[in-house]
């Protein structure tokens, strides 16, 4: 090699390292290239290590009980001839999560939270369809296991759960039904676990509150997403699924005027507008001071911004919230099954946010609302409902607030 030859190559050499440095110093806003395993899924991963598998071998051992040992030929020995808890998806009883159903409805304070569903479309004034709800949301929530990846938790390990079924509504008769559903919720709630409620119309959002609220003498704040006010008296001379609010903030520890820093109602309302807010809703919403977010606040201050004024306003004077999810307040692209669809919602990924951080300061209850298998296609307005159910319990359990809620249960229950 000649004495030039080698010189250039040096230069070349030299002249890699430095574009090779620079390169990293213009990404050095980035996890270092050349340590993948600095990405939050990589830590994702690891942290798997750390979870648990104790309920998961539990219900293992208790569905070759009852399930009777699987076939010889079978070589994973931990499968049962009959399917029982969680496998395979594809069978078995489809309660929410394949969570233990619980037929004796006194035994529902024995877990930390109770799923129930409210088939209901008595309050709908168009497309009717939300009573098959509960079942669409507990069909596709087969799919699902009880662990999260990202957040690096199994449900199933950190928290109990149980389906209590349905309540029994009366079809066509919108009081009774809301004194059922109070009856229902109220006993669930008084027992201490947390109610999470598959709706059903939004009508039964007066009632569910109502059930909570009769059950202690604390106040208790909503936080309300949906694309609709549902806050005028009546519709069609009835309490229909555009009026629950305006009826739960009449309840004396949800009113709208008893407390607040800023003078303002406990009820939050985000994602309101577009075409089919009703122009009655308008003039309560403003004599009640509700807090209303609109889509393009949530452009302009940002989902993280929303989520904390919203949380402000609601714990403001109150020592619990609600919050009630209506599957509508998303791009109406992503969620077909619903009565009231309407372009120009949250998008998946916000929607999931926003109940993220509004659930990890606790909550006294939820409830999804407004999902109408017969519209949908394909189950996805019934498994982003589900989605948000898990999201909002992954959130309470990987911030310690799961439970928190039973230090406001200080009446019995009282049958309504």
């Amino acid at each position: 090699m000649t004495t030039a030859l080698a010189a250039r190559r040096l230069v070349a050499a030299a002249t890699k390292r430095q574009a090779r440095l620079a390169l990293q110093h213009v990404r050095s806003h980035h996890p270092d290239p050349m340590s993948p395993k600095m990405t939050k899924g990589w830590k994702a991963a690891l942290k798997e290590a750390d979870i648990p598998t104790t309920m998961a071998d539990k219900e293992t051992a208790h569905a070759l009980e009852m399930g009777l040992p699987g076939a010889s030929s079978i070589e994973d020995k931990t499968i049962p001839t009959f399917s029982r808890g969680e496998l395979p998806h594809f069978a078995g009883i489809n309660t929410f999560l394949k969570a233990p159903y619980v037929e004796d409805a006194r035994n529902v304070g024995d877990y930390d939270a109770t799923v129930v569903g409210v088939p209901f479309d008595g309050g709908c004034t168009y497309r009717a369809g939300t009573r098959f709800g509960p079942q669409g949301i507990r069909r596709i929530s087969a799919l699902y296991t009880p662990y999260n990846y990202e957040k690096g938790i199994d449900l199933r390990e950190s928290m109990t759960l149980c389906d209590a079924g349905d309540i029994f509504t009366i079809p066509a008769n919108l009081e009774k039904s809301f004194d059922q559903i109070s009856n229902g919720i109220a006993h669930i709630a008084s027992t201490g676990t947390m109610p999470i409620i598959l709706g059903g119309d939004h009508s039964i959002g007066f009632p569910t509150v109502r059930g909570i609220a009769s059950v202690t003498t604390k106040n208790i704040g909503i936080i309300h997403v949906d694309r609709h006010a549902d806050i005028q008296e009546k519709d069609l001379d009835e309490r229909m699924h555009t009026t629950p609010y305006f009826h739960a903030t009449n309840l004396p520890n949800v009113n709208p005027k008893e407390s607040g820093l800023f003078l303002q109602a406990n009820l939050v309302q985000i994602g309101i507008g577009g075409w089919q807010v009703p122009r009655p809703a308008v003039p309560i919403m403003v004599e009640r001071e509700t807090n209303i977010f609109t889509m393009d606040d949530i452009e302009h201050l940002g989902i993280e911004k929303v989520a904390e004024m919203a949380l402000e306003l609601a714990w403001d004077g109150c020592d619990a919230v609600y919050m009630s999810y209506d599957i509508d307040s998303i791009e109406a692209a992503f969620v077909p099954g619903t009565g009231w669809p309407e372009p120009g919602g949250l998008l998946p990924r916000e929607a999931l946010k926003l109940v993220g951080l509004v659930a990890k300061e606790g909550l006294c209850g939820m409830e999804v609302v407004e999902v109408s298998p017969p519209y949908d296609h394909a189950d996805i307005t019934s498994l982003m409902a589900l989605r948000i159910v898990v999201d909002a319990l992954g959130a309470m359990v990987s911030h310690g607030t799961m439970g928190n809620h039973k230090s406001i249960i200080d009446k019995e229950f009282t049958p309504f």
